[in-house]
């Protein structure tokens, strides 16, 4: 693909995913849709009565702990597990009681699950010639699945003969081979290394982008929903607990389970000591003596219990007081340093003993005043960096 056309290409990508959002849509109809769900492995309750709604073309995550039930949702949409109560229906039908195999759905599973005694060729074409599809159809159908996952040269090979990542793409054109509905992806890259993974999560949203389907993804990996999804389910104890797109989950949680499951964050315990429109301020334990201005709309009362998230990020680490008075600022001392090569993560203790973790990229390879251990800093955030959460 020449440069001119991959431009062409990512800026049309680009133009579809900022206007996509069917889920603010009045008269969009859901393609999946669970209606009060439940599902009970005797008195264990691993999905609690839960409803979602997941639209055409959306690539949507379910993220959570392990036994949150995310995987259990995915395995009652695609036929492996029957819902104790509740509807589950795809494209308006109801799939309660209709096997897996005439669901129009399909699923890669972590292990991939490729046939050791078979070609790459094969492996494709399996579900293929199981559906008896003609044999000229499933020729074209095949080689149209290697060009998509960039494999045309191991079509001959055994999975044996393949690296990890491409084991994963054959598992990859195997389930999209028969075009199904919807695609449900279960941990799908938990095998790869580091840097396979992040780059296999854009290859995924472009495959999806280009085929125009649906993709649903089981992960406990939070940079990977983040990457990839349209918008996340963030589960806990068979619940959902927040349901939105990726910035919102992390910039604006609506409790404290999700601003602390969902990337790094401090959560500093306070109370509101004042209230006015969209802003209010807080008194924190970790700081007694410092008020924090927060710039937001807060349901609490004064004198209510809170606690305010920020994202270590936005925090700013320097060794002389901040110039600009409206910013907050705390004191303390460098307790630990991480270098990560782009950032360096600074551990600091405020008076009291509470640490908060603050990150600061490194834009320069030499620093004249390097902040090091024990140094006395100032840490100090602006009004809106922070989020006041009530639950």
């Amino acid at each position: 693909m020449s440069n001119g056309v991959a431009e062409k290409t990512q800026k049309t990508i680009g133009g579809i995913r900022r206007k996509f959002a069917p889920w603010n849509d009045p008269q969009a109809v859901p393609l999946i849709r669970y209606q009060n769900v439940t599902k009970r492995f005797g008195e264990f309750t691993a999905v609690d009565n839960l409803s979602l709604d997941i639209y055409e073309r959306e690539f949507f995550a379910l993220l959570g702990p392990s036994g949150c039930g995310k995987t259990t949702l995915m395995r009652m949409l695609a036929g492996f597990e029957e819902p104790t109560e509740g509807m589950i229906t795809l494209a308006g039908q109801n799939l309660v009681g209709t096997p897996p195999y005439k669901r129009q759905t399909n699923m890669m599973f972590q292990s991939y699950a490729l046939f050791p005694h078979m070609s790459v060729w094969d492996n494709i074409a399996f579900g293929l010639k199981q559906d008896r599809m003609e044999k000229g159809a499933i020729a074209a159908r095949v080689e149209e699945m290697l060009k998509l996952v960039k494999l045309e040269k191991f079509a001959k090979r055994k999975p044996h003969q393949l690296s990890g990542g491409q084991r994963q793409r054959v598992a990859l054109a195997r389930s999209l081979a028969k075009r199904p509905k919807v695609l449900l992806l279960d941990e799908p890259l938990g095998a790869l290394d580091k840097k396979l993974r992040e780059e296999t999560q854009f290859e995924l949203m472009d495959i999806q982008m280009e085929l125009g389907m649906t993709f649903l993804i089981v992960t406990h990996d939070q940079e990977e929903a983040m990457t990839v999804a349209d918008r996340i389910a963030v589960m806990n104890h068979g619940k959902l607990v927040q349901v939105d797109q990726p910035a919102v989950i992390y910039e604006q949680p609506n409790s404290r389970y999700v601003a602390d499951f969902v990337g790094d964050v401090n959560i500093l315990d306070a109370k509101v000591e004042a209230l006015a429109p969209g802003a209010v301020t807080l008194r924190a334990e970790a700081a007694p003596d410092m008020p924090i201005r927060v710039a937001q709309e807060c349901p609490a009362k004064v004198g209510d219990s809170v606690a305010l998230a920020l994202r270590p990020e936005k925090l700013r680490v320097e060794l002389d007081p901040p110039a600009d008075p409206s910013v907050n600022t705390l004191t303390g001392t460098i307790w630990d340093i991480g270098y990560l090569g782009d950032l360096s993560i600074y551990h600091v203790e405020l008076p009291n003993g509470v640490r908060v973790k603050a990150a600061k990229p490194n834009l320069t390879r030499m620093v004249e005043r390097p902040i090091t251990w024990d140094d006395k800093v100032y840490v100090s955030f602006t009004p809106d960096a922070g989020v006041v959460l009530t639950s």
